[in-house]
């Protein structure tokens, strides 16, 4: 299946670069780029923006387990709504992001995150290709609901 294929290369591309990041740069470096934007390196053991990192070790499984259940879902998605470009691209995207960062919790019991934004004193959370994948999946999401939405409006307007 074509977007079973899109998944797998969002996690090689993730995987690889988190592995270029985690061997060429020592926790917490920054290598500047823009007056706005770091490379860098964090390890985040919660979710986004490191909700739950505090915790205890719980949640490497908590959010482990799901990436699984998501990835079960969004599989049966993917096989009953294949001809559906937009929304299969955008679950493509999420269970991309979803199991490259799962693989990070699983090997390393924290997730390797490297892409800074910040202004002045202003910081974004750190971020990886994952995270960009997710995002761009669930604005995916957001434009085929509103597609669909207004394909519905329309075909009730000719009636």
């Amino acid at each position: 299946m074509g977007w079973l294929l899109l998944a797998v290369v969002i996690i090689v591309l993730d995987q690889l670069t988190k592995l270029w990041f985690d061997s060429n740069l020592l926790y917490g470096e920054r290598w500047n780029l823009l007056p706005f934007f770091d490379f860098t390196l964090v390890y985040n053991t919660g979710a986004a923006f490191s909700f739950l990192a505090d915790g205890a070790g719980w949640q490497r499984w908590f959010f482990t387990a799901i990436a699984l259940v998501a990835t079960v879902i969004i599989t049966r998605m993917l096989w009953k709504h294949s001809r559906q470009t937009v929304l299969c691209s955008a679950l493509a995207c999420i269970l991309g992001g979803a199991l490259g960062n799962a693989i990070d919790r699983l090997i390393y019991g924290h997730v390797v995150d490297f892409l800074l934004f910040y202004w002045q004193d202003w910081y974004f959370p750190a971020f990886n290709i994952a995270d960009v994948a997710i995002t761009i999946g669930a604005i995916l999401l957001l434009l085929d609901e509103i597609l669909r939405w207004r394909r519905e409006r329309q075909q009730r307007a000719q009636q």
